[in-house]
C-alpha cells in the first residue's frame, strides 16, 4: 500500500474513538504518511569538498566573438553554415572526434524554402551511465522587429548575447571538461533554429529543441536534468528563477541560486520570481520530462506588467559584442561549474 491509501484510509475508518481525538491522531499520522514523495535523489545536492576548476570568462568571450565574426547565424546563410562547422570542430576538439554528433534536419519557412538546420551534440565522459545536459541555441534571429530603426527590422541580428553568449560558456565549459574530467557524464546540446520564428508564431519557434525531443539520438535517453543558457553574457544582466523552471524543477533551481549566492553573485542571481517564459527547455519538459530549467536574462516582473520584461537590446542590431561583459560570464561559468564538480551527489 502506497502512502496515498495509507492516507485516504485514514479519513474512512473512525473506530470508536471520539471524534475529536479521532480528528488529532489523524493529523499525528498524515504528518509522516503525507508529506509527498520522497526528494528524488537525481536532484539532491550535497557539498563534495572536491577541486572545482576555474572558469576563464576572457575565453568564453573570444568563443562569442568568434561566432560575432561568422556575421549573423540565422538559417541558411553563410555565417549560419561557417558557425555550425566551427562549433562542430570546437567539440571534436575537446570531447574526441566520437563524441560530438550533428543531428540535421529540415525546416521549411514562411515562404516555403526549406532550410537545412542541425542540433550539435558533444558528449564528456561517455563511459558514465549518469549523465546531465547543458543547452543552448547557437542560431541568431533573422529579423530584428525591435529594432528602433524601422529600415532595419527586416535583417539579421547578430546575437551576441542571444545566441553567442551560451554558446560561448558552454564552449569554455567543454574546454575545461577536456582537461578536468567531470565526475559526472555532461551532455552539450547546441540547438538550431530556436530563434526562426515571427512574434506571436511559437509554432515556428524552438525547432531544434522539438526535433531533438522528438527524435532522441539515444533511445531512453535519461539524463537527471538539464541547464539552459539564453542571453547570460550581457553586462547589466540579472537572473530571477524563470518561472517554468520553477514549475518544473524547483529543486534545481534552488540549488542552482543558492550556489550563486555562496559565491557572491546574488546581485545577478537574484532571488526573485521572474516570468514564465517560452524558451528550450519549456518544450523539452513538455516532451520528454526531463527536468530542464533556463538561466535567462529579463527583469522580475512587477504588478500590472503584461509581457516578458526583456533587455533594450533584445531583438535589435544592439546585440553586439559591446554589451557582453566578462562579469556576466565569470559568474555564470562559476556556478554551473561549481554544480557539477562539488555538489552532485
Amino acid at each position: 500500500m502506497d502512502k496515498r491509501t495509507i492516507c485516504s484510509s485514514l479519513f474512512f475508518s473512525p473506530g470508536t474513538l471520539p471524534w475529536l481525538l479521532m480528528l488529532s491522531l489523524i493529523m499525528m499520522l498524515m504528518l509522516p504518511a503525507c508529506g509527498g514523495e520522497e526528494p528524488d535523489p537525481r536532484l539532491t545536492f550535497t557539498e563534495r569538498d572536491r577541486n572545482v576548476p576555474a572558469f576563464d570568462a576572457d575565453s568564453a568571450f573570444q568563443f562569442i566573438a568568434a561566432q560575432v565574426a561568422f556575421g549573423p547565424r540565422n538559417p541558411g546563410s553563410e555565417g549560419h553554415r561557417l558557425t555550425r562547422d566551427y562549433l562542430a570542430q570546437k567539440l571534436r576538439d575537446y570531447a574526441g572526434p566520437q563524441a560530438v554528433y550533428l543531428q540535421p534536419f529540415t525546416h521549411t519557412g514562411y515562404a516555403g524554402e526549406t532550410y537545412d538546420m542541425s542540433n550539435i551534440i558533444a558528449a564528456f565522459r561517455p563511459d558514465l551511465g549518469d549523465r546531465i545536459m547543458l543547452l543552448a541555441h547557437w542560431d541568431t534571429r533573422p529579423r530584428a522587429e525591435k529594432d528602433p530603426d524601422p529600415r532595419r527590422r527586416n535583417e539579421p541580428i547578430p546575437g551576441a548575447d542571444d545566441g553567442g553568449s551560451g554558446v560561448g560558456v558552454l564552449l569554455e565549459l567543454a574546454r575545461i571538461f577536456r582537461d578536468h574530467p567531470p565526475p559526472i557524464g555532461v551532455d552539450l546540446l547546441l540547438f538550431d533554429g530556436e530563434d526562426y520564428g515571427r512574434e506571436g508564431d511559437l509554432e515556428y519557434y524552438f525547432l531544434g529543441s522539438r526535433y531533438w525531443s522528438n527524435n532522441p539520438p539515444v533511445p531512453g535517453y535519461r539524463p537527471r536534468f538539464g541547464i539552459l543558457l539564453d542571453m547570460v553574457g550581457a553586462r547589466d544582466a540579472v537572473f530571477p528563477r524563470e518561472g517554468f523552471s520553477m514549475q518544473f524543477a524547483p529543486r534545481l533551481v534552488d540549488e542552482v541560486w543558492r550556489i550563486a549566492r555562496e559565491l557572491g553573485h546574488d546581485a545577478l542571481f537574484l532571488d526573485e520570481k521572474g516570468s514564465s517564459i517560452a524558451d528550450d527547455h519549456w518544450i523539452i519538459n513538455r516532451k520528454t520530462g526531463i527536468p530542464t530549467i533556463n538561466i535567462i536574462h529579463h527583469q522580475p516582473p512587477r504588478p500590472l506588467q503584461t509581457g516578458v520584461s526583456f533587455p533594450e537590446y533584445w531583438h535589435t542590431h544592439a546585440d553586439d559584442l559591446d554589451i557582453i561583459g566578462t562579469e556576466t560570464l565569470q559568474a555564470v561559468g562559476d556556478v554551473i561549474l561549481e554544480l557539477i564538480y562539488n555538489r552532485i551527489r
